[in-house]
């Protein structure tokens, strides 16, 4: 893993501060070293930003902005160096070329976030010199986009009006809804969700387009989130939504988490109560070793960066100049992807995380040959 410090005079400066545990991380799978992290800071700004390259293997590395309130420095790295290494996968998985990053900016997006701020961002995505396509994530959105890309031209996800393809939440919402369907199939016999019950935790950009989908499915719906307008909003468009607490310990048949990651760990799985665990999040388990105690109980976890691929491929159209009729095709293929990696899970007697993981890396290797 390299860490980089060199930006053209034009871009904010760069510390020189690493943070300790940026190589060989205990917590990183040993098959994760990164080409490239960057750490940028700009006191005229306020910008703190960490830029992860995990691979270019297939192409210049793609992956969404966080923009968050992290607790410390440390907890910033450890997220934007598994997001970045979750995007090569999700990629390589989806059958589309990009590599995989992701970039984080450390604060509070409803605190800190202004047009200058996100304009030294854009120069610091420039400073890579195209190594790093940024796109929305958390905190960002379109309008956000459409700012950095005053700065830099490697940036997709932007609003429509400026030559972008807008918010990539419903495909990525659509990627988990046939992720599900494909679930179903395998676990219940059928793909037909009426009446079955569905906790969707997090009702921002992709959990508020998973629940439509579920809606018109037949299922019945019971939504989470931090964000009191969020459930306002589900409120009033979605009538018989149920809005609760607890979606872990809830009566459900699919947990759906669709918020941030880590939220499946040995005392969450003791409380889940669903056969099927398929959301939007990224990085849903703690450690990888969860997924041998939703195994253990029964329950079948689609692995994220399989699931929630739809954003990814949208973004990755609008990068390479596709037409939207090609976009959905590649998004439709998601759900024989998913009945692909059960099929290999029962055949060879694995997980589907390890079904998935071979996939991606047989694809990166070929690649690389």
């Amino acid at each position: 893993m390299s860490v980089v410090a060199d930006h053209p005079a034009a871009a904010p400066t760069p510390t020189d501060h690493v943070p300790t545990g940026v190589f060989d991380r205990p917590d990183m799978p040993r098959d994760s070293a990164h080409e490239r992290v960057v750490f940028c800071q700009d006191p005229d700004t306020g910008l703190r930003a960490i830029i992860a390259v995990h691979s270019t293997a297939l192409g210049p590395a793609l992956g969404g902005t966080r923009f968050y309130p992290y607790a410390s420095e440390q907890d910033a790295l450890t997220d934007v160096l598994r997001l970045s290494r979750g995007m090569t996968y999700k990629a390589a998985v989806a059958g589309v070329d990009p590599g995989g990053g992701k970039a984080v900016i450390i604060g509070n997006p409803n605190a800190i976030k202004t047009p200058t701020l996100l304009g030294a961002y854009g120069r610091f995505v420039e400073s890579l010199g195209g190594t790093y396509v940024t796109a929305g994530d958390v905190g960002t959105n379109s309008d956000d986009l459409d700012i950095i890309a005053e700065e830099t031209a490697h940036v997709v996800g932007k609003n429509t009006t400026a030559g972008g393809t807008g918010d990539s939440g419903p495909q990525t919402a659509l990627g988990v809804f046939l992720s599900l369907l494909a679930a179903a199939e395998s676990t219940w016999g059928s793909d037909d969700l009426t009446g079955k019950r569905v906790g969707v935790e997090g009702a921002g950009k992709v959990g508020y387009n998973l629940v439509a989908l579920l809606r018109d499915a037949g299922a019945e719906v019971i939504v989470s989130d931090s964000y009191a307008p969020a459930l306002d909003r589900i409120a009033l468009d979605f009538p018989g939504v149920t809005v609760g607490s607890d979606i872990i310990g809830a009566d459900i048949d699919v947990y759906a988490p669709c918020a941030m990651g880590a939220t499946l760990d040995a005392s969450s799985v003791a409380r889940l109560s669903a056969s099927i665990v398929c959301g939007a999040a990224n990085n849903q388990l703690l450690t990888p070793d969860v997924e041998a105690l939703l195994a253990a109980r029964e329950i079948v976890w689609v692995p994220d960066y399989v699931a929630n691929a739809g954003g990814l491929i949208q973004v990755e159209g609008e990068l390479r100049g596709k037409d939207s009729a090609e976009v959905m095709a590649t998004i439709g293929k998601i759900r024989d992807t998913v009945a692909g990696i059960f099929a290999i899970a029962r055949t060879e007697g694995i997980l589907l995380g390890a079904a998935a993981d071979r996939l991606a890396e047989d694809r990166i290797a070929a690649a690389q040959n």
